[in-house]
């Protein structure tokens, strides 16, 4: 009787870390830049203009937490890591609030400048 809780023990952990794991899966490049960067309302420019609420900014974070774990499409991957950690760090400080963030965020966020270095096919 005892290996049949144990077992379902376990059962039921794995079947809980699949089904959490499944909700908490890493966004694409593409799906970071189709949620957080397209359009004129993008996610990215209500935090650089000072627009977003707070639940906007720690949505646009999120989002560049995803695409600093994801390789580089092309390019050296440690100036990648490096281009797209900037960004991920001005978020971080809007968030927090600190001053002179947003102009920090924009320069990090400047798209020709990283897709030109970056963008794959």
């Amino acid at each position: 009787m005892r290996r049949f809780y144990l077992g379902l023990a376990v059962f039921l952990s794995l079947g809980c870390f699949t089904l959490a794991s499944t909700f908490m899966e890493k966004k694409t490049i593409k799906q970071v830049m189709k949620a957080g960067f397209a359009g004129d309302s993008s996610l990215c420019k209500k935090v650089v203009t000072g627009e977003a609420t707070d639940d906007e900014k720690k949505a646009f974070l999120d989002l560049l937490i995803d695409l600093v774990e994801n390789d580089a499409p092309k390019g050296d991957e440690l100036q990648w890591k490096t281009a797209s950690g900037k960004a991920l760090l001005a978020a971080a400080k809007v968030v927090s609030g600190r001053e002179g963030a947003t102009a920090e965020l924009k320069e990090a966020t400047n798209c020709k400048a990283c897709h030109d270095v970056f963008k794959g096919k």
